[in-house]
């Protein structure tokens, strides 16, 4: 059924006169006519009753007119909430973070959800690589994650920000205010690490083997302050991104930055590529404008 149609005969029924309605409408009387006789052969019935000057409905003009109001009234609704998500008032995003990186999206969070209070915002916490196979099956339109990525998803890969890698160890473990330590000075030094799911495990193990090194990893957690724990109590040496150091306030720790090579982890937004959202792009480009530390440690 024309939708256009619709609107003309309903517009006709509510002035009850071809002319009015042409004049609300600003078409002429003969197009009003055309599409109600049109509409009328669509359901093949007659919906008006023509008498002189004044119009009445037949039964089935009654039904297309009761009908066709509730079919334009949704229709304007539709059209009201698609304009709305286009300019980005509305909409729904599902996006997984890491544990490990949503202590950096606070910012980011706070100034979308004041930008843009209407769109219904699910985050989901997961590790990298489990985000990732989420955002390839389709259950997350965008994901954050450590590079490197699983190739074999064949995911776009968007970096938005790298920071140098720390060693944290019990006061003295280090030369007094020594600031760096070369990878290779970690060969046979207690470890205490994140999980073997984590992005940062996965580099610093690559990391290692191309040095030919083999540290002592003492313990594993999914958690960084108990590394943090683990390191005060003694354990080992916490290899940890920048951003925790800075959250570190305990003149018993010692940290020193890696170097040669310079360790990075590396934060990234995956996608299957192609389209994204309208609530999608605006938590991108928020993030782009905010995320914290931006090229830290380049």
């Amino acid at each position: 059924m024309d939708i256009r149609a619709l609107r003309y005969f309903t517009e006709t029924v509510r002035l009850n006169s071809f002319s009015r309605a042409a004049d609300a409408l600003h078409v002429t009387q003969s197009t009003v006519s055309k599409m109600v006789r049109q509409l009328e052969d669509e359901v093949d019935a007659p919906l008006l009753i023509r008498d002189g000057r004044h119009l009445a409905l037949t039964d089935t003009g009654r039904v297309v007119y009761e009908q066709g109001q509730q079919i334009l009234a949704s229709m304007q609704r539709l059209n009201a909430e698609v304009r709305d998500t286009k300019a980005q008032r509305l909409g729904h995003l599902d996006i997984g973070i890491p544990p490990m990186i949503n202590i950096l999206c606070t910012p980011v969070l706070k100034a979308f959800r004041e930008r843009h209070p209407e769109i219904a915002l699910n985050l989901k916490e997961d590790t990298g690589p489990q985000i990732e196979q989420r955002v390839a099956n389709g259950e997350l339109e965008i994901g954050m994650t450590v590079l490197p990525a699983d190739p074999e998803l064949e995911l776009e890969v968007m970096p938005v920000a790298r920071y140098p890698i720390w060693a944290v160890a019990q006061a003295g473990s280090f030369q007094k205010n020594r600031a760096t330590l070369r990878c290779a000075q970690l060969d046979g030094l207690p470890l205490v690490m994140l999980n073997n799911e984590f992005g940062l495990t996965r580099s610093l193990r690559g990391t290692f083997g191309q040095l030919g090194i083999a540290p002592q990893v003492a313990a594993q957690s999914g958690q960084w302050d108990w590394l943090v724990a683990m390191a005060l109590a003694g354990m080992g040496a916490a290899l940890l991104p920048e951003p925790f150091i800075h959250r570190i306030a305990t003149d018993q720790l010692q940290a020193v930055r890696l170097v040669e090579p310079e360790v990075q982890w590396q934060v990234a937004y995956v996608t299957r590529g192609g389209y994204l959202s309208h609530a999608a792009r605006a938590w991108m480009e928020i993030s782009g404008e905010l995320f914290a530390g931006g090229k830290s440690g380049a």
